[in-house]
Parts: structure tokens; C-alpha cells; sequence
């Protein structure tokens, strides 16, 4: 259930939430709106089982029956039943049928590589984000998908309609082509945000904090009224809240960091994140809370996966504002319902709070698509494969079916309001737990999360969320701005090689000491000396291979 995903990111993240959050370099889906430069147009593809009139909004339907291998991540707590309808939807719509090839949750992209890598993988590979692909496309152990594109009618519907047109040469890799393709969204708002205590912020005269300094000024006044309280909490070793907040510092971190590097607009080149003005002037903002006690330095340093410690201490009264999604906000008001603040607390996500670099939020996101193995070059109905695949992940029919079921059966929909109908329920998202009986996820398979969280028009996201998760998105849509993303600076095969072996020592110099320098273990007056040290390990050599090939992609490329 999609909790797991954005909700448990101690379990999740190894999968593809890092990934996603690491995403804010993408620009220019230009493979869609006007072709790529290398991207491939050559002949038609020839297969007698295609749709010779498939278009946007219609119903895929091959002309005989077709088998294509799929990979499929068991989720622990969502196995796959014999009863799931959702297989059998799917294949009485269009005549396909998936054979599955499982892979454990919980090794699910090292088990990916190993099969890629030897060419023993099935031909779809879905759950994939963007990133992913890279190590892939570097062995061609993948297919170009933007040759393909152009057999893909929803693809390039959506991706016009939802103005998300500047959103891809960041996926081109140096041959100028990209790899994967990405779940469309047509709005995006930060997955992790800040979640508070409304009541409690009232309680003190606190309004909603529209910056970092107002937080500050909202936890003083709190840790007043409680003094055994570290009123702000991360619970993910600071990852989640570094990553919202470093981009109202101007910089990136956390989650966030990727591959280290920050586009400096002043002087239009890559500079180190970790060695940034921005990033120290975030450093000493958290610093500055917990020299204070105003910040739980323990939900910094402690594993958690979003139900324990943090939670408890919510519900103690310890906490009063932590890193958290919609899901959180659901673990939140359930601990507290156990206590004496039932019927009388308020617990909401805001937007991310503004800064030194504006009322700035990361980019505008895609969300999982999938790759195509290299095999699936040789597949007689690589065509059908095609035209399946845009009607499975953006058609507006199968975007309703993978969340909802079938319409009629399983809901109703009404313009842009869909009603689980009362003798389901959908338990991820407390929908109809008093009246519902069978749950279209766990039962049925729909709202699963290998397929239904894609691609989503605004409509379906708010359709299966709460109230107050559509207000977060309001606020977030009309008070923050995105941050422009990076210019596109893909590196070839020794390239990607040679980053690799500089990069990790680098943010592990940058992760021990961030840590350090908030709790206090290293005075920021050593901040010099720590940069030096990035220096001695080749971080100027580093920068300067992503600026040439930033430099290369821009040439070659435009």
C-alpha cells in the first residue's frame, strides 16, 4: 500500500523514494514536443497483433492473445492473492496477460541489477524512477525508450497537457537519448513536509509558520509552555527534513543530495552542495535549535521507520512538529486517539517553510515509470508492447481501473469525484472501514503499488486522500515556488566511473560532518578546515567533470 512507500521511507527509501526526492535536476521533455536531436525515428514497427489506429484515449485491445514478462516487487504486507481482479481486468480489456517474474521488497533493486545484468530479466521493468536507468543505459542493457515514444499516443498527450514539456533532458543520457520513462503527474508538491500540532501551535499564539525563522520563533514559545518538550523532530536521521529544507537555503540535502552538486546561477556553473554558503547557513539554522533544545537531536541520529519513536513522542506531548507525508498524519491522529487528547488535537502538513532563497520547494517531480530490457528489441509484438504499456501507466481508463477497480462494480465516479462504493473499503487510506468488506487493494489488487501510483491527474490524487492532504496541496501550489531545475550534465560510461569513485567518499565526508556540526560535536568555526578537506579529497576535480559535461551536453545538444 502506498504508505509503505511514502510513509516508512526507513523501509521504502532503498527502493526508490531516495530517487525520487533525488530528482531535482530534470528539465525538457522535448523527446515528446519536438524530438531529440539522436532519437531514433527509423522504420515502423511491424506486428500483427498492434492496433493500426491506436490513439490517445482509447482502449488497447491486440488483435490476438499476448504474454509479455513483467518484473513485480512483492510488498511485504500486500502479497498477491489468486483473487486479485486486477490481472484479469487488465487482460479481458486489451488481451494481454503479464507473466511475473517476483522480487522481494526488500532487495528489490539489487535483485533488479543482478537480472538486468545478465540478461536473464523479464522485459518490463516497472517501479523504476528516474536514475535508476542510468547504470543500464551505460551497458545498453536497455532500450532507448525515446526511439520509442512515438508509438506511445497517452505518453505524449499528458505530457503536453500537463505542461510538462521542460521536464527530460536531464533524462537524456550523453548519447543524447533517454532510457525510462517516467509516471506523469499533473501536479507535484513535496512527498515529506512538515507535519505540526495546529492546536498546540494555536495554543501558544503560534500561526503556521511560513519560514524557518517563524518556526524557530513557534518552537520557543512552545517549549515554554512545554519544557521537558524538543518540540521539532525529523525520525529519519535527519534525511527527510534536510532534503525539504536545504532548498530555501539554496542548496541541496538529505534525501536530496544526489549526485552532491548544486547549479550555481551567478556564476552559471556546478558548485559542491556540501561545501556551499547555503549549506552552512542550514547547518547553523539547526544548529542554533539544538544548542537550544529546541530540536529532538535523537530523530537525527536514530533509525526509524516512521511508527515508533517520533510517534510516541508525539502523542507524549515531547513533540510537537516532525518530518512527515499524508500517511504520517494518519500514524500521528492514531497514537493520539489513544490518549487523552482525543477529540481535541489538530494534526496538518504545511508547506514547506520559505528562507534565505525564497518560499522555494524542490522541483516538479515525475514519479515511477518503467524500462525495457534490451530482449524486448526481439519481441515479435514489441509494437503491442508499446501501445499495452502507454494504455496501462497513462491512459485516463487504466489510471481509474489500477486505483479504483472497475466503475460500476467496485465505484462510482461523478465528473472528478470518484465513491468507493460501500461494501468495499480501501484500508491504506481508511476508506469505507466501517461499512467496507472486501479491500480493493489487499483482495483485489487494485491501489497496488507496483502500478497505481504512476501517473495521476490532480482529480485521482485527491480523489483517495483527505481534505486536509488537498489543502497541503493547495497551499503548497499557490504560496512556493518550485526551484528551477539543473541544466542537464549526463556523464558517458568511464565518466559515470570515475564520479562514482569520487562521489562516495565526498558525501560521506559530508554526511559525518553535517551530523557533526549540528549536534554540536564540531564547531562551525572549524568550517574552513572542513572544506579543505572536501578539497583533499578531488572535490574541485569532480565539480569540474560535471561542468564539462554539462559543457559537452549543451554543445552537442542545444
Amino acid at each position: 500500500m502506498k504508505r509503505d512507500l511514502t510513509t516508512r521511507p526507513a523501509r521504502g527509501a532503498a527502493r526508490g523514494l531516495t530517487a525520487f526526492l533525488t530528482v531535482a535536476a530534470l528539465i525538457g521533455l522535448t523527446a515528446c514536443s519536438s524530438g531529440g536531436s539522436n532519437d531514433d525515428d527509423g522504420a515502423d514497427l511491424q506486428d500483427s497483433s498492434a492496433m493500426s489506429s491506436f490513439a490517445a484515449d482509447t482502449t488497447f485491445k491486440a488483435s490476438e492473445p499476448v504474454k509479455f514478462s513483467m518484473l513485480w516487487t512483492d510488498w511485504p504486507d500486500n502479497p498477491i492473492k489468486d483473487s486479485w481482479q486486477v490481472f484479469d481486468e487488465i487482460k479481458k480489456r486489451t488481451n494481454v496477460s503479464l507473466d511475473l517474474t517476483h522480487v522481494p521488497f526488500s532487495d528489490a533493486k539489487e535483485k533488479t541489477s543482478l537480472l538486468v545484468s545478465s540478461g536473464d530479466a523479464p522485459e518490463i521493468i516497472p517501479l523504476t524512477y528516474t536514475g535508476d536507468e542510468v547504470q543500464y543505459a551505460a551497458t545498453q542493457s536497455v532500450l532507448p525508450m525515446s526511439d520509442y515514444v512515438k508509438y506511445m499516443p497517452n505518453f505524449q498527450k499528458y505530457v503536453k497537457e500537463w505542461d510538462l514539456g521542460k521536464m527530460i533532458d536531464n533524462l537524456r543520457q550523453a548519447d543524447g537519448k533517454y532510457y525510462m520513462v517516467p509516471g506523469l503527474q499533473e501536479v507535484s508538491v513535496p512527498t515529506f513536509t512538515l507535519v505540526i500540532r495546529k492546536d498546540v501551535f494555536d495554543e501558544v499564539g503560534a500561526p503556521n509558520p511560513q519560514t524557518w525563522d517563524e518556526l524557530r520563533d513557534a518552537l520557543v514559545k512552545i517549549k515554554a509552555k512545554y519544557p521537558d518538550s524538543k518540540p521539532l523532530a525529523d525520525g529519519f536521521e535527519g534525511q527527510s527534513m534536510l532534503n525539504y529544507a536545504a532548498h530555501a537555503f539554496g542548496t541541496v540535502a538529505g534525501w536530496g543530495y544526489g549526485n552532491g552538486t548544486f547549479f550555481d546561477k551567478a556564476s552559471n556553473k556546478f558548485i559542491y552542495a556540501g561545501a556551499s554558503d547555503g549549506y552552512k547557513q542550514m547547518l547553523e539554522y539547526f544548529h542554533g535549535l539544538a544548542a537550544d533544545g529546541l530540536l529532538d537531536t535523537e530523530s537525527f541520529t536514530q533509525a526509524n521507520d516512521g511508527a515508533g519513536t517520533v510517534t510516541e513522542k508525539f502523542a507524549a506531548n515531547k513533540v510537537f512538529a516532525a518530518s512527515g507525508s499524508n500517511g504520517t498524519v494518519n500514524d500521528f491522529s492514531t497514537a493520539l486517539d489513544a490518549t487523552s487528547a482525543k477529540g481535541k488535537y489538530k494534526v496538518v502538513e504545511i508547506a514547506p517553510p520559505g528562507g534565505p532563497a525564497g518560499n522555494v520547494v524542490e522541483p516538479r517531480n515525475f514519479w515511477n515509470g518503467f524500462m525495457l530490457t534490451a530482449k524486448a528489441k526481439n519481441d515479435p509484438h514489441l509494437k503491442s508492447m508499446l501501445q499495452f504499456l502507454d494504455w496501462l501507466y497513462y491512459s485516463p481508463e487504466s489510471r481509474d481501473l489500477l486505483r479504483w477497480g472497475v466503475e460500476g462494480q467496485t465505484y462510482t465516479k461523478s465528473g472528478d469525484t470518484y465513491k468507493l462504493n460501500p461494501e468495499y473499503k480501501l484500508k491504506s487510506f481508511n476508506i469505507n472501514m466501517d461499512t467496507g468488506k472486501t479491500d480493493i487493494a489487499t483482495d483485489l489488487g487494485y491501489s497496488n503499488n507496483v502500478l497505481s501510483d504512476s501517473t495521476e491527474s490532480r482529480a485521482l490524487k485527491e480523489s483517495y486522500n483527505a481534505p486536509a492532504y488537498v489543502d497541503y496541496i493547495d497551499s503548497v501550489l499557490s504560496t512556493r515556488k518550485p526551484r528551477d531545475p539543473f541544466p542537464p550534465a549526463p556523464l558517458n560510461a568511464s565518466e559515470l566511473e570515475q564520479a562514482s569513485l569520487m562521489a562516495t567518499p565526498l558525501k560521506d565526508t559530508v554526511d559525518t560532518n553535517t551530523l557533526k556540526f549540528i549536534l554540536g560535536q564540531r564547531p562551525l568555526s572549524e568550517w574552513d578546515d572542513y572544506v579543505d578537506e572536501l578539497k583533499a579529497q578531488n572535490m574541485d576535480g569532480y565539480v569540474d567533470l560535471i561542468n564539462k559535461a554539462a559543457e559537452r551536453y549543451a554543445k552537442d545538444h542545444g
